[in-house]
């Protein structure tokens, strides 16, 4: 008896003990978030999510199509829930989004908590005193909001890359360009040509595609959506032939190629995303680039993921991609670790021994 009781008593220490310990900034009984890539659980009343202008503004953001795609789809798949039923089970959801209306704040504001419940976990609390300044305020930062948890899903497929990723265009992507970058390990198959290298799946469908080049910086009106089309098509046509003579891939519509200028490990970027099509051919699909200037070597370097996917959606293959254009690293650069989310929010670090 006093051999059990003895053990009990190790048992119990061990219980009290282990849930503070830490293992990068968790508990080590943290458990693993449940919910795919881009879904989304919203934490507020019903009847204000259905039928009032708080839970329709809300709805409104998150329900915007994603951009340069060529069919409709929405940034995220979208689940609510009432503030009653938010429980242990739904609060390890990856994506969270708390409404949180309350007459004892002064003005509306956005908070938010990495890995609360469960990791890999955003849990964005949206405060304000009343639903008119609620609505008002989610309309006024939708982009904000989308941008927040976008970024946090690619920072995960990040992570996802860091541990595994393809070696051998690494690898290629250095002897050529002096470069580094990760892409994910199923593009196999590569083409070289002079300053590119072009790496795919090579499916007859929800084929992925990673392209890399480069080209001599002139001034900064190479940084224009003229500029950058005029030289994606002429490295286009020369590198990625169709099935025939004559066939090659080009930009589609340039009205509707959407440029921006963004922030890669605060420095400048040029983004551009559209719609790619094969002259003389019936395929086509999505793409986007980054385009950053390597100062030391007087260069424009050049990556782009494009998805060849008939019949399918496409979000969570061309994202997949895009995560992986942030991980370029340019000379005398390290590697990125995370894209920066949050600028400008509150962050309320969680406290995981008190679960």
């Amino acid at each position: 008896m006093k051999r059990i009781a003895f053990y009990f008593s190790l048992l119990l220490m061990a219980m009290l003990v282990l849930p503070s310990c830490k293992k990068g900034g968790k508990s080590l009984f943290t458990p693993t978030s449940s919910g795919n890539p881009y879904e989304m659980l919203v934490v507020m009343d019903k009847d204000m999510w259905e039928n009032r202008p708080a839970g329709r503004a809300l709805f409104g953001v998150l329900d915007t199509d994603v951009p340069g795609l060529p069919q409709p789809e929405r940034s995220f798949r979208i689940s609510q829930i009432g503030p009653n039923h938010f429980d242990r089970t739904m609060r390890i959801f990856r994506n969270i989004i708390v409404a949180d209306i309350q007459p004892i704040y002064t003005q509306p504001k956005l908070k938010y908590t990495r890995d609360a419940y469960a990791s890999p976990q955003m849990i964005m609390t949206i405060q304000a005193p009343d639903e008119a300044s609620f609505a008002e305020y989610v309309e006024k930062n939708g982009q904000v909001i989308l941008d927040f948890f976008t970024k946090s899903e690619m920072n995960r497929q990040i992570v996802s890359l860091k541990k595994k990723h393809n070696d051998l265009i690494s690898t290629k992507v250095g002897s050529l360009f002096g470069c580094d970058v990760w892409i994910p390990t199923d593009l196999q198959n590569y083409k070289v040509g002079k300053d590119f290298l072009w790496a795919s799946t090579n499916r007859a469908t929800a084929d992925l595609n990673f392209v890399i080049y480069s080209y001599p910086y002139t001034d900064k009106d190479t940084f224009t959506k003229e500029y950058f089309i005029h030289k994606r098509d002429s490295v286009m046509k020369i590198n990625i032939p169709g099935a025939q003579e004559g066939m090659y891939m080009t930009t589609a519509d340039s009205a509707f190629v959407e440029v921006a200028d963004i922030n890669v490990r605060n420095e400048y970027a040029f983004e551009a995303r559209g719609l790619w099509e094969m002259e003389g051919d019936m395929m086509g699909g999505p793409f986007v680039s980054h385009a950053r200037v390597d100062r030391p070597n007087g260069r424009v370097v050049v990556v782009e993921g494009f998805v060849y996917a008939p019949e399918k959606m496409k979000r969570n293959l061309m994202r997949q991609l895009e995560a992986a254009l942030y991980t370029l690293t340019l000379p005398q650069e390290h590697q990125i670790e995370e894209i920066v989310v949050g600028a400008g929010m509150t962050e309320e670090k969680s406290d995981t021994t008190a679960r």
